[in-house]
């Protein structure tokens, strides 16, 4: 009995170290990894869609002024609808001379003699990119718009803007002026445009703007 028992202990420390052996890795191999534990997924709210902003109706002032009147009521006007502005400027400018309309020979009788006349412009080009609004200013000549301006409406697309004519004049109306132009432009919302005196006051301008609303 007391043999049986003494060969038991060291078969029992082979057993435990056989099973210890068994938990440890291999020379030359990695440890093994603890599980991962599954952690519940946070849900991340979806950015929100904000609408896109308005897009800003903006205004633009466009004038021929050979001697300063338009330009003059151009500018309060565009004071009034806090809008931006462009002249139109002759490669050519007109002179006291040319201007001379009691003159049968001055260059501005042949010009509105003669409808096919079109002046060159000198003006940088127009974008009319983001513009809702144009208001065209110019004197009257002869009863009608200068050909400056015929240039003007036919080298630009006014497709989807609303286009208000102005002129200026000592007594003249704006008669056809407007009309021509529209026709010429052949493109646009066109609304009947108004003759003002060079010292129109920026009043009875306001007046005259929001009665086109």
């Amino acid at each position: 009995m007391k043999f049986r028992k003494l060969m038991m202990i060291p078969l029992a420390s082979f057993a435990m170290a056989l099973s210890a052996c068994g938990s440890q890795p291999a020379a030359g191999e990695p440890a093994e990894q603890p599980e991962e534990t599954e952690t519940a997924e946070t849900e991340t709210a979806e950015p929100q869609e904000t609408p896109a902003a308005e897009a800003e109706d903006k205004t633009l002032v466009v004038y021929f002024s050979a001697t300063g009147t338009t330009k003059g009521v151009a500018e309060n006007i565009a004071a009034i609808v806090s809008g931006d502005l462009y002249e139109i400027t002759a490669s050519e400018p007109y002179s006291e001379d040319d201007l001379n309309w009691h003159d049968d020979s001055s260059r501005t009788t042949h010009e509105q003699d003669d409808p096919s006349v079109r002046p060159a412009i000198s003006s940088e080009p127009l974008d009319l990119t983001g513009y809702t609004t144009v208001f065209v200013g110019y004197p009257i000549w002869w009863g009608e718009e200068p050909r400056i301006m015929d240039t003007f409406v036919e080298t630009y697309e006014f497709d989807g803007l609303t286009i208000i004519p102005f002129c200026t004049s000592g007594s003249s109306g704006i008669g056809r002026s407007g009309k021509n132009l529209e026709e010429l432009a052949g493109s646009g919302t066109w609304l009947e445009g108004l003759r003002f005196s060079g010292s129109v006051s920026e009043a009875d301008l306001k007046t005259w703007i929001d009665g086109l609303k």
